[in-house]
């Protein structure tokens, strides 16, 4: 009697999985995996060498049309766990963007916001909503959420950098948007100085005053281009003021002190020759890109040897530092904003 019963509970059990799975809903009490003790990324660390990635940018030049291109010539890093993903790490896209000598890179706007770092070069520059910014070694441009933005190298040589945008997170909220844009915006020649860096780049604690609550609050940096030359004297005079074997700077918005972008932060570090950095962990993921030096990097438990132009992904918890055997500069992005905003950022040094 007593089989009959549970034979006749585990039938009516199933058929309640049956129309469950039906009704396209899932027992919590079958689920595994959802809450863990610490983050279970799927991305996985890694690193692209420079030589591969300008040497098949390089060849991507010579066979691969702007047009052709689908307006933008870029080499996409898909780091290994995510499947397939063009993305660096699960809410970071970066690639290799190359633009031949001559070449116009056509206007065009969307909601993911980007960001140029120039591993190398000079010589290129990019028009942002009309403001045309040069662009040469170590210099960072920004080209924020719908601002149409446009490429161009008049010079003789080709020109490459590195491309970092927050595509992964806006196209998991469902709010990409794209439009094409006019015609080249201004010519075909660069300002010494862009109208950005004539207004907002005086230099610190030296902002102009007169602009609305509007414009205060703007969510990313008036600011659009920040230069090798300044990064550089802040790195090195907070090197000598501590002693210490590391310094570490943050890429900001000169109205609010806030980060350049809502989704992205910029930071730039130098570690001296023979010297390693702290070693932390953080919630969110971050890419890399090596300026300057050689040494390696620590991400979880791989370590990687640098060179200048090399990029690498580190996922979110995954201990990371560096250490230098020349002197080091590395560039890195991550998506701390996200995280402060939404309560949810954590870091601790290990």
């Amino acid at each position: 009697m007593a089989t009959s019963r549970f034979t006749d509970q585990d039938s009516r059990l199933d058929e309640l999985y049956g129309d469950v799975a039906a009704a396209d809903l899932q027992p919590l009490w079958k689920l595994s995996g959802l809450l863990t003790p610490e983050p279970v990324p799927r991305t996985v660390p890694y690193r692209w060498r420079a030589e591969a990635l300008s040497g098949l940018a390089a060849r991507s030049g010579e066979l691969v049309g702007i047009d052709r291109g689908g307006d933008r010539r870029v080499l996409a890093c898909a780091n290994p766990g995510l499947g397939g993903a063009p993305y660096a790490t699960s809410t970071m896209w970066a690639g290799m963007q190359y633009l031949g000598a001559g070449e116009r890179a056509p206007a065009h706007r969307h909601t993911p916001a980007a960001l140029r770092f120039v591993l190398a070069g000079e010589g290129a520059w990019t028009l942002v909503d009309g403001d045309p910014l040069r662009m040469a070694t170590g210099d960072l441009v920004l080209t924020p959420s719908m601002t149409f933005h446009e490429h161009h190298n008049p010079g003789a040589e080709p020109m490459m950098w590195l491309d970092v945008l927050d595509l992964p997170v806006v196209a998991a909220l469902d709010a990409v948007f794209f439009e094409e844009g006019a015609d080249a915006q201004g010519g075909s020649r660069s300002e010494p100085a862009s109208a950005a860096e004539r207004l907002w780049g005086a230099g610190p604690g030296l902002v102009p005053g007169g602009f609305g609550k509007a414009r205060r609050e703007a969510a990313h940096s008036p600011l659009l281009v920040y230069r090798r030359a300044d990064t550089d004297r802040a790195l090195a005079a907070q090197l000598a003021a501590t002693g210490a074997s590391e310094a570490q700077i943050r890429y900001t918005n000169p109205q609010t002190g806030a980060d350049v972008m809502p989704t992205m932060r910029c930071e730039m570090r130098r570690v001296r020759a023979g010297s390693r950095s702290r070693t932390t962990r953080q919630a969110g993921s971050r890419v890399g890109a090596v300026l300057a030096g050689t040494g390696e990097v620590l991400i979880g438990d791989h370590r990687f040897e640098l060179a200048p132009g090399d990029v690498f992904a580190a996922p979110s918890w995954a201990p990371y530092g560096l250490a230098a055997e020349e002197h080091l500069d590395v560039f890195s992005v991550s998506d701390a904003p996200v995280l402060e905003a939404l309560g949810l950022y954590r870091e601790r040094e290990c």
